[in-house]
């Protein structure tokens, strides 16, 4: 089972900066892709940033511009620097990672998902 801990959430005020970081655990298993997403207006999980292997990234339209996602594939661990925080970015930010593997002749990836942390920006 692979745990992610999650880091640096906090309170800012708009215009501020968070920089948010993301570890898993069991790096013996192949991580092909991490990322945050955070809820969306109706609640549902909503994309923020991703970066895969081969460090393509992606980006949400609301966030392009203003948050930067790095990663380092040798410590499976991934940040989210965010900058020009608006209140509207204020959100559980959750880390995800996903393994790929083999099995047979498929091939086949599991998510994993951290606790969640808390970013609060006041206007």
């Amino acid at each position: 089972q692979v745990q992610l801990v999650e880091s640096g959430g906090g309170l800012v005020q708009a215009g501020g900066s968070l920089r948010l970081s993301c570890v898993a655990s069991r790096t013996t298993f192949s991580i092909v892709a991490m990322g945050w997403f955070r809820p969306g207006p109706g609640r549902e999980r909503e994309f923020v940033a991703s970066i895969s292997a081969g460090d393509i990234i992606n980006y949400s339209d609301s966030v392009k511009g203003r948050f930067t996602i790095s990663g380092d594939s040798g410590k499976n661990a991934v940040q989210l620097q965010m900058n020009n925080l608006q209140p509207e970015d204020t959100a559980v930010y959750s880390c995800y990672a996903e393994r790929g593997y083999y099995s047979g002749p498929g091939y086949h990836t599991v998510d994993y998902w951290g606790q969640g942390t808390q970013v609060t920006v006041s206007s």
